[in-house]
């Protein structure tokens, strides 16, 4: 049997090209609008492994003297080329999971918009699934294997139910386990391991619980086969999951008593410095005040969905939002900002700004552009052009006069409106979630919000960060896109 849920936030979101238009003016409303899907769950540069191997993982999540785990997290960047040449990087963001007894190491995109946690099985054959570390599920003694609905099946048998999981531009279709899942390696030996069952994994180490797996036996070449890390680790509310014990944040909640219930992310700004996801808490060393907390927006629903009370562009209200009846997604695992899919043009021209003097090269995060207001109610997230520009710029040349224009454009992914998000839904991803840091209260349904504080030049010359960096982009500023209309 072959279940599909239905709930899995990325694929409700696609990103279609705008169809060009015949006069110039409209031409560059279709430019502006040209925009390529980016979730962060799909976009690394693969460097290859030698077969059978992997690339060497990060530390693993480090406790702190309150009770709260930290993971490091590695990051990736992925060329979006059109015509042969670069015109802009989405990134990834991954750290170490441990899984089984004893514990198989995975890289994983720790996800607010999905539900369940993904790794490759030894059963995937594919050239896709060689690329990345897979599960042997007889290597662990802590297994259970079990159907969609939990029920315990013999580990020998052939017939077994798969669930089929979309994310916008893949899929994965694989089989359900009940595993030990840990932030951090025991340290134990593996015959040490071995003694530890997932009926008392929890209680054995606080960073560990017990939670329903899907290992994929199936995974497509696109996009997959570009990813570095290994799997996706679904840190959306429990209605999301196919049972609430497919829920990883439900289970600790449960099983881990010693744990508090909410994480916070912290997205760098510098490459120099690693991003991080603390669970038991949030990070007092990021934020700057308080937190700001508001309420999950039908968390039945399972995303971690905000009420917006109004949205302003350059300080001028956005019609599409007046009414108060629009809504937003924290979500981890999308690199742009998420706008109605109704409403992208428009937001793409009001975004848009000339520069002046044609210069040869311009980084357009650093020009001067509106502010985007999101009112919650209670308090405010404002987003500036260095958030939300794209960093080449795009000339367009009028072959008529010979006059040419520099322009200045955001990066926006276009949301498909769809019976859960309605079609007045944005996404809040990596630029809003770059600026403030963001925590995710589980239990109280609640997400909080506060300014982001980076490191400091001391602590970047330190140099104590541990984490890796793929395929960076050169410290050049960007090649403008050259248009001729």
């Amino acid at each position: 049997r072959r279940t599909t849920p239905d709930t899995e936030l990325p694929s409700t979101i696609t990103a279609d090209r705008m169809t060009p238009f015949m006069t110039s003016a409209l031409l560059v409303i279709a430019l502006l609008g040209s925009i390529s899907r980016a979730s962060a769950l799909f976009k690394a540069k693969f460097e290859e492994p030698a077969a059978g191997d992997a690339a060497a993982p990060s530390p693993a999540a480090s406790p702190s003297p309150s009770g709260r785990f930290t993971v490091t997290l590695d990051k990736q960047y992925v060329p979006v080329i059109r015509n042969n040449r670069t015109v802009m990087y989405k990134t990834a963001y991954f750290g170490n999971i441990y899984v089984g007894t004893p514990a198989q190491t995975f890289t994983v995109v720790f996800d607010t918009g999905s539900g369940h946690f993904i790794v490759p099985s030894s059963k995937c054959l594919s050239e896709t699934c060689a690329l990345h570390r897979r599960y042997e599920r007889n290597l662990s003694s802590s297994a259970v294997d079990i159907d969609h609905d939990g029920n315990e099946v013999a580990p020998d048998v052939e017939e077994r139910d798969q669930v089929s999981v979309a994310f916008g531009t893949g899929e994965i279709v694989g089989e359900f386990s009940k595993e030990t899942v840990c932030f951090a390696h025991s340290g134990l030996a593996p015959e040490e391991e071995g003694a530890v069952s997932a009926a008392n994994a929890s209680t054995v180490s606080p960073d560990c619980t017990t939670v329903r797996v899907v290992f994929a036996t199936e995974m497509t070449e696109e996009p997959f086969s570009a990813f570095e890390f290994d799997g996706v680790l679904g840190l959306g509310l429990e209605s999301l999951a196919l049972d609430p014990q497919f829920s990883f944040m439900g289970q600790i909640t449960r099983l881990n008593k010693h744990m508090d219930s909410y994480f916070g992310v912290f997205v760098s700004r510098l490459d120099e410095v690693s991003s991080e996801i603390t669970f038991g808490g949030h990070d007092p060393r990021r934020i700057s005040g308080d937190l700001h907390w508001t309420d999950v927006h039908r968390p039945e629903l399972g995303y971690w969905q905000l009420k917006i009370k109004g949205i302003k562009i350059g300080g001028e209200p956005l019609e599409l939002c007046q009414a108060g009846d629009c809504v937003a997604i924290a979500d981890t695992g999308t690199s742009l900002l998420g706008v109605p899919k109704q409403a992208a043009q428009h937001i793409h021209w009001l975004l848009a700004r000339n520069v002046d003097g044609d210069p040869d090269e311009l980084d357009c995060r650093g020009h001067p552009g509106p502010e985007i207001v999101f009112d919650l109610g209670d308090f405010q997230l404002t987003l500036g052009a260095e958030d939300y520009s794209r960093p080449a710029g795009l000339r367009v040349v009028t072959n008529a006069t010979n006059e040419t224009q520099f322009i200045c454009r955001a990066q926006l992914l276009p949301v498909d409106e769809g019976p859960a998000l309605g079609d007045k839904a944005w996404i809040l991803g990596e630029p809003l979630l770059r600026k403030y840091y963001s925590a995710y209260d589980w239990a109280r349904s609640r997400i909080g919000f506060a300014d982001s504080v980076q490191p400091t030049a001391e602590e970047v010359s330190e140099g104590k960060y541990t984490h890796r960096v793929v395929g960076a982009p050169p410290p050049e500023p960007p090649t403008p896109t050259v248009v001729y209309i």
